[in-house]
């Protein structure tokens, strides 16, 4: 499947230690998931259909929309699912799963309270009342005191951020230095032995039920700065499993919270959509994942050698159907004929995806397929499972409008609690560059401007750039947005 004219479903990507799904067997698969009605439906089995008023409209799932926001994106040292330059081949270890005919999109609905607010603070044991600041809730410490901050944004689905400061000169009391933090930062890590996995869980409980997320599935086998054990909470939402919705806590030496972020409404069902079956899901992951080859800069290196049209770089030249070369065709190096990377597919389970549509983030139906790497941990890969004459066609810009932007910031990482956020993107060597953030409560925004000098004389290679800007609060499950294309960009 390829052209502009094809729809194009785009995978989220999520690196997990073990992903929860169908086991797949040589006896065949078994479909364990929910379906859109709450009941269990075995493989092949038919179902309601999609919208007994009507067909939904077309669903317009954005251009890597996937789960850049809520989840912890490809773990230090895990291999990159799409499979770099060469692509990857998902393969299935057995037959695949049908799954339900049908099952609904669950977007963000509703406002947030003040009571839901203080409800989530007491089960992080903050006292206080909320207070209404623009569009956010908040609880902090009093000025130049210790203690914890909480902003809650009030528009669904009330992303929330929770953070710990130990104390200590600040304000206009404070040295300046790298002993003072802003107001709310935590401090880093004072040293201590994590938690156990089992307590860090059972400290996580009393925050999930505020959530409403006592069924979510809960992992613990993080642990930062040496002390700091990471609980993730993946929720279950209208009987099915999520993925990129997560819930995060950050557990101290302690057993208490130091800092945490998630959404606090949960999302309400919305339009059904007829749905595919996980082995043609498969199918679509495979195609989406195939690699573009490496990229260079300036085409062709070298000319063509004399009397042989259309050769280049250190390659063979491309040939058309009469075996003459084809100046017409792109230059191609041996390593780009390089064959994808195969990875073994052990698992498979019908769930709902975080997904940008039309602007919105979404909870759409999914398959969720378990990577198994020879080399590797196991990874969770996603397809959406919307069948494909429901997803709304690429948008055209018109002669007028030109063409957009493409995506330039690559991808993105944080540390200090979500409050430093780091953009790696690829630039000249002779110009400088600077990175600008702009929050809101749904989006933080990054802009990149470029300075050169256009007298000075410059090599057309480009190098791999990261810059680092600072957030006025912890990125939580907000996305990161590239400003100048407006496209979602992935976490690494």
């Amino acid at each position: 499947m390829s052209g502009t004219e094809n729809v194009r479903r785009r995978r989220n990507v999520l690196a997990a230690s073990v992903a929860a799904g169908v086991l797949i067997v040589g006896g065949g698969g078994v479909y364990l998931a929910a379906a859109a009605s709450g009941e269990a439906t075995p493989a092949g089995a038919g179902g309601k259909a999609a919208d007994a008023a009507g067909s939904p409209p077309p669903l317009a799932v954005e251009a890597g929309g996937g789960s850049t926001g809520g989840g912890p994106g490809i773990a230090p040292g895990e291999p990159d699912p799409s499979g770099g330059a060469h692509g990857t081949v998902y393969k299935a270890k057995g037959p695949l799963p049908q799954g339900p005919s049908s099952a609904a999109v669950h977007r963000p609905g509703g406002l947030v309270t003040s009571a839901e607010v203080t409800r989530l603070a007491e089960a992080l044991g903050i006292e206080g009342r909320p207070v209404l600041v623009g569009d956010v809730w908040t609880i902090r410490p009093e000025k130049d005191g210790q203690g914890p901050r909480l902003d809650v944004a009030k528009a669904a689905p009330g992303n929330w951020t929770y953070s710990w400061y130990d104390g200590g000169p600040v304000g206009d009391t404070c040295l300046k230095g790298r002993a003072c933090p802003p107001p709310g930062e935590a401090k880093p890590s004072r040293g201590g032995s994590p938690v156990s996995e089992a307590a860090a869980k059972a400290a996580a409980v009393p925050v999930l039920k505020a959530l409403g997320q006592d069924d979510a599935k809960v992992t613990a086998t993080q642990v930062m700065d040496g002390s700091v054990r990471v609980v993730n909470a993946d929720p279950v939402v209208d009987g099915l499993p999520t993925h990129g919705w997560s819930t995060g806590l950050h557990i101290g030496p302690d057993g208490r919270a130091v800092a945490g972020s998630g959404t606090l409404k949960e999302p309400v069902k919305g339009a059904t959509y007829p749905v595919i079956g996980a082995a043609k899901a498969l199918a679509e992951l495979n195609e989406d994942a195939k690699g573009a080859g490496p990229v260079g800069i300036g085409g062709c290196a070298t000319d063509p050698p004399a009397g042989v049209e259309g050769s280049g770089g250190d390659g063979p030249a491309p040939v058309d159907g009469s075996g003459k070369a084809d100046p017409a065709a792109p230059c191609r190096s041996t390593a780009d004929t390089a064959p994808p990377t195969e990875v073994p597919v052990t698992g498979a389970v019908f769930g709902l995806a975080a997904q940008d549509v039309a602007g919105e983030r979404l909870l759409v139906p999914a398959w969720l397929f378990t990577a198994d790497p020879v080399d590797a941990a196991p990874y969770t890969v996603t397809e959406t499972a919307v069948a494909p004459e429901y997803l709304a066609p690429p948008v055209k810009p018109s002669p007028d409008e030109g063409t957009a932007p493409a995506r330039r910031i690559e991808s993105y990482r944080t540390a200090e609690d979500g409050r430093k956020l780091s953009v790696t993107f690829w630039g000249g060597v002779c110009s400088t560059y600077t990175a600008k953030a702009v929050e809101s409560p749904a989006k933080v925004a990054v802009r990149i401007d470029e300075k050169s000098d256009p007298g000075r004389a410059c090599i057309a290679i480009a190098k791999e750039i990261t810059l680092t800007v600072d957030l006025q609060s912890p990125l939580g499950g907000r996305p990161v947005v590239d400003a100048a294309s407006g496209e979602p960009v992935p976490r690494r």
